[in-house]
């Protein structure tokens, strides 16, 4: 018969449905009511789904119609299919509102979470259907996160080395060099980098000659202790273990206090590292994107906490 022309194991989203109603409403008449179909339309896509899988799946010598093994267990794929249309159509109804489906962001540890914080909370407001997914790293930790990640927006103090991507600047993050007041160089002298090689230098990931910090010279030639974030970072600094590059708002406190100083040396004891967002371009964001960049960008100075 013509309605039994198409290939082998093809069938349709409406017959997937007709199926499970006849499975929820437990006979053909009741799968019609849920349907919205006359009786006749629906013995019909049944049978043409029959036809095309080769398997009987309704049990039809029974008063009320039910599904035989076979049509179980298709239908239990078949649920799976309905599922995958569902989200399928709210996505649909998502990218026609704007939204894109998710959003990646990677920033550098340096950069102060709260401004961050701030503009995914504008989404949440907004009830964006976005999922954002957020990681922080550090240095070139980060630039490799956006690239495994396949992220849309990154926010470094580096520049990226593999990606050709526009950037906007944000406002530098003023750091200094220091020392707990118990260290022999708290001693308020002038120091030569002699003085400072004498003594252990932190650095986060062993820090990065792109940072152009003022004490690049002396590593790889000074003893140093690298850490995994400036939180162990200032915890070995109070502990006097050594000195090291600190951003002076996560200083702020112990240096009004006077128990973190800044060293006094020949070169420059302060830096400012400057952080920059960077994306794929504004016609590859959609609205949640836009809406992050924007929310970012007029927010105070993005220093650490």
């Amino acid at each position: 018969m013509a309605r039994h022309a198409r290939s082998a194991n093809r069938f349709t989203l409406d017959e997937l449905r007709t199926l499970e109603a006849v499975q929820r409403g437990g006979s053909v008449n009741e799968a019609a009511a849920l349907l919205g179909k006359g009786h006749t339309g629906v013995l019909y896509t049944l049978g043409a789904l029959e036809a095309s899988t080769g398997l009987k799946l309704i049990d039809r010598t029974l008063h009320q119609s039910t599904l035989t093994q076979a049509g179980e267990h298709f239908l239990q794929g078949a649920r799976h299919v309905l599922d995958a249309e569902a989200e399928l159509a709210i996505r649909i109804d998502e990218l026609k509102s704007g939204w894109e489906p998710s959003l990646g962001i990677v920033a550098d540890g340096i950069v102060s979470i709260e401004p961050i914080i701030d503009s995914l909370a504008l989404l949440t407001k907004h009830q964006a259907p976005t999922a954002v997914r957020f990681t922080s790293a550090f240095l070139s930790g980060v630039e490799a996160a956006f690239e495994e990640s396949h992220a849309d927006v990154m926010i470094s103090v580096l520049p990226p080395a593999r990606h050709r991507l526009h950037s906007e600047p944000l406002p530098p993050i003023p750091a200094s060099l220091v020392a707990h007041r118990s260290h022999p160089l708290a001693q308020n002298v002038r120091h030569s980098l002699a003085d400072l090689a004498r003594h252990m230098l932190l650095t986060v990931r062993g820090s990065d000659p792109r940072l152009q910090l003022p004490t690049s010279v002396l590593e790889g030639a000074v003893s140093a202790f690298h850490v995994n974030d400036f939180g162990s970072k200032k915890m070995a600094l109070m502990k006097g273990l050594g000195f090291g590059w600190m951003p002076d708002a996560t200083i702020s406190r112990e240096l009004e206090r006077g128990t973190l100083v800044r060293l006094w040396w020949q070169h420059a004891s302060t830096h400012a590292f400057q952080p920059q967002l960077y994306h794929r371009g504004l016609k590859r964001l959609g609205r949640a994107g836009l809406m992050f960049l924007e929310q970012l960008l007029n927010k105070a100075p993005p220093h650490t906490r």
